[in-house]
């Protein structure tokens, strides 16, 4: 019996290792978090998805997911900018279908010509090209955006629609770029390491007929080590609607992320990164 027990755990252990769509991350991929240690339970949504998104193999970042509204609650990844082209495929998520099918992140064509999926099959679990297509004043925003990336590979795994939310593009490509491009250079000196998390709040619009929720807000909280002396934190929020970005301590978005999710108190990182 206790054989039995140990092989059930094994082979638990072993699947939990090798899926994309996971139990937790923190068994899963907690490298993409500071101290690897996940946000609490105060983001979750009533349908969760945990993806450790795989490409090639190897994950690159770590995304929860909203099965309901089909975006993102938040993706967390490491800070390495670096030059490069910018991908133009996009990917979806097969293990949010079922886990029988592909591990790592796939063209619709792929599952759609190889794996034989219906294109409803596929938008049952999570948005797709076609409810991003005719938008107006909105764009794919990347939670996780590319260019905080230094190989092709890690670019092109940003670019799946599981990573993405409609964004007002004049704020895509406005305050919130400036954040990506600059801002974030010039807080990131003297950083080793810095762990990001970007997310993005539900909102009461919706694209697609009612299939893909309009983010009310979009968030972003950064966790750097200078050295095992010095750790340091700042955020950002902005509104869906407007094209500025607000500065923040980490305690004051976690302050303000637990009045607009209102699922109790939110905490983003470990205890040991600064709140002020």
């Amino acid at each position: 019996m206790l054989w039995l027990l140990l092989l059930q755990v094994s082979a638990s252990c072993l699947w939990l290792g090798h899926s994309e769509v996971v139990k937790s991350f923190e068994t899963s991929c907690p490298q993409f978090f500071f101290r690897e240690t996940p946000p609490n339970e105060g983001l979750e949504p009533q349908n969760p998805a945990w993806i450790c998104q795989r490409y090639k193999n190897q994950y690159y970042f770590a995304t929860l997911y909203d099965r309901r509204m089909r975006i993102p609650v938040y993706s967390a990844y490491i800070y390495q900018p670096g030059p490069g082209k910018r991908p133009k495929t996009w990917l979806v998520e097969p293990q949010l279908i079922g886990p029988t099918y592909p591990k790592t992140m796939e063209k619709e064509w792929t599952l759609l010509n190889r794996y034989n999926v219906s294109l409803e099959k596929i938008s049952q679990s999570q948005a797709i090209l076609h409810d991003y297509k005719n938008l107006t004043g909105l764009n794919r925003g990347h939670l996780n955006p590319n260019g905080h990336h230094d190989d092709y590979s890690s670019r092109i795994a940003t670019f799946t629609l599981t990573n993405i939310v409609p964004q007002d593009e004049k704020l895509n490509g406005g305050a919130w770029n400036n954040y990506e491009q600059q801002t974030m250079i010039r807080r990131t000196q003297g950083c080793k390491t810095t762990y990001v998390i970007v997310g993005a709040v539900p909102g009461n619009n919706y694209i697609a007929k009612g299939r893909v929720n309009k983010p009310s807000h979009l968030w972003s909280a950064a966790c750097c080590v200078v050295d095992n002396n010095y750790i340091k934190a700042w955020a950002v929020i902005a509104e869906n609607d407007k094209n500025q970005v607000e500065l923040l301590t980490l305690g004051e978005l976690e302050d303000t992320l637990t009045e607009l999710y209102g699922r109790g108190e939110v905490s983003l990182f470990d205890s040991d990164c600064p709140r002020e």
